[in-house]
Formats: structure tokens, C-alpha cells, sequence
């Protein structure tokens, strides 16, 4: 039986390791696309690195596009958005956890029944909405919208439910309020479950095409994945340079990964420990 048990352990191994590096080729060869010159990137048969590296690649982004305008929107848009979503969601999640109100269940069903409406549906009366308001064109119309998620909630929520009611009963007992025992007791117990929220809703924020698409005009206000796509000429485009925006474009999310990865790695694995 272990040697049946240890060769299933080597054949997994080896099934992943295998997928592990299919899905690091790609990755490596953006890398290698980013340094070669425009001519080498369509020589065949293809080479991983030209004749030298061109690292005056990356220096190149800005020269037809303020690519440094499109990271710096990114990112506080990135930032703001991070900061609500985790303070609301934070809040939400532990009213529907640990408080009693009247239709608490069925109020939490209904906003956990909004997951179920694809995006797209409420892209045309989100749009009017900021029409209306004269928000067209506006990284207002990117950040208010994404400032609540009932994905952020449903994840808090399940993380506060995993929490020991002997810790809350302490705390009554002690004199604390409802918001004292979330702010002194609940909430420092949270960080890798509000860890794990911001590297989702960074890397989704970060990552939105569709909308900087639709809300945004100008290009001054263009936003990482919508100044990426306008690099991309209709006739020609710099295929070296491009793949050298999309490194520079990686880097904050492989930061933001990498830094939150004990935290993210526990808060995935305890949040779902009490439905």
C-alpha cells in the first residue's frame, strides 16, 4: 500500500510539475520578446534571446505613450478601491456573521444572489448612471461602483463565522460594544483573510479591461490593460516594446502577491471552514 500511495504522490508530482511549466513558458517568453530587436522577434525558427538583449526596450514604452500616467492611474485607482473594499466588506461580513438583526439570512441571501448577475447586464445602467451625474470619462466612474463587493462580504463573512463565540462572549463581558468587539477583537484576527481580499480585488482592478474601456475616453485617464491596448497599432506594432509595457505592468501584481502570499495561502484555506 505505501508503494502504491508513493507512486501516486511521484505521478502527481510529476503531472503538476509538468503543468507548472506550461504555464511558465509563456511567461518566459514575454521575457525573452521584450528584450530582442522588432526583426528577431520573427525570425524562424524562433531563438528564447536575439543576438544581444535590448533593455533599451523598456526605456522605450514612453515614447508615443505616457505609459508612466497609465501605471500611476492604475495604481491609486488600485489603492482607493483596495482600501474601501476591504473596510466595507470588513464591516459587512461581520453584521451578517455576528450580529442578530430581523432578516439578517434572507438580506445576506439576496446580496449574495447579486454574484449570480453577470457583469455585463449592469454595464448599461451603470453607464447612464454616470452619465447623469456628468462622471463620463472620470476615474470617479472606475473607482465609486467598486467600492462594495458582496464577493469581498461573502469572504469576510465566512472568516468571522470560523472565529470561537468564547472570544465574543469575553468581550461582552468585559464591558465591549458590538463595533469594540470587531475593531479590538474580530479584526486583528482577520489579516489573512483581508489579505487574501486585497490581492483579489488588486489583481481584478488592476487587470479591468472592459470598463476604462467603456467609462474612459481621454488618454491621459487610461488606465494599464486600456494603454496596452492602445500601443497595439493597426497596421504594425512594436511587439518588443509592447512585452516590455506588460512586464513593467506585472510588477506591482507579483509585489502585491508575493508579499501577501503566507497570509493569502491561509486566508483561501480558512475562509471556507464554515459554510
Amino acid at each position: 500500500m505505501r508503494k502504491t500511495n508513493n507512486k501516486a504522490k511521484i505521478a502527481a508530482y510529476i503531472f503538476l510539475s509538468l503543468g507548472a511549466v506550461l504555464m511558465v513558458i509563456p511567461f518566459l517568453w514575454m521575457i525573452s520578446t521584450s528584450l530582442k530587436s522588432l526583426g528577431e522577434v520573427f525570425r524562424f525558427p524562433p531563438t528564447m534571446f536575439g543576438e544581444r538583449l535590448v533593455w533599451e526596450n523598456y526605456s522605450a514604452v514612453s515614447d508615443r505613450y505616457p505609459f508612466g500616467r497609465f501605471f500611476v492611474n492604475s495604481l491609486y485607482i488600485s489603492a482607493i478601491v483596495v482600501s474601501f473594499q476591504v473596510i466595507t466588506s470588513a464591516l459587512a461580513g461581520y453584521s451578517f456573521a455576528r450580529l442578530r438583526f430581523t432578516g439578517r439570512d434572507t438580506i445576506f441571501a439576496l446580496y449574495l444572489a447579486t454574484l449570480i448577475v453577470p457583469f455585463h447586464v449592469t454595464i448599461v445602467p451603470t453607464f447612464w448612471i454616470m452619465r447623469v451625474f456628468g462622471w463620463i470619462d472620470t476615474h470617479i466612474s472606475l473607482i465609486l461602483p467598486s467600492l462594495v463587493t458582496a464577493f469581498g462580504t461573502f469572504l469576510m463573512r465566512q472568516f468571522f463565522m470560523t472565529i470561537p463565540d468564547d472570544l465574543e462572549n469575553a468581550a461582552k463581558i468585559d464591558g465591549c460594544t458590538p463595533f469594540g468587539i470587531f475593531w479590538r477583537v474580530f479584526l486583528p484576527l482577520t489579516k489573512p483573510a483581508l489579505a487574501t481580499l486585497a490581492v483579489f480585488v488588486f489583481i481584478g482592478i488592476w487587470n479591468d479591461f472592459f470598463r476604462p474601456l467603456v467609462f474612459i475616453n481621454s488618454i491621459r485617464l487610461m488606465t494599464i490593460p486600456l494603454g496596452l491596448a492602445a500601443m497595439q497599432g493597426m497596421y504594425s506594432t512594436n511587439w518588443p516594446v509592447l512585452m516590455a509595457a506588460t512586464m513593467l505592468s506585472l510588477t506591482p501584481v507579483l509585489i502585491a502577491f508575493i508579499s501577501a502570499q503566507e497570509y493569502f495561502v491561509r486566508g483561501v484555506t480558512l475562509s471556507g471552514l464554515k459554510g
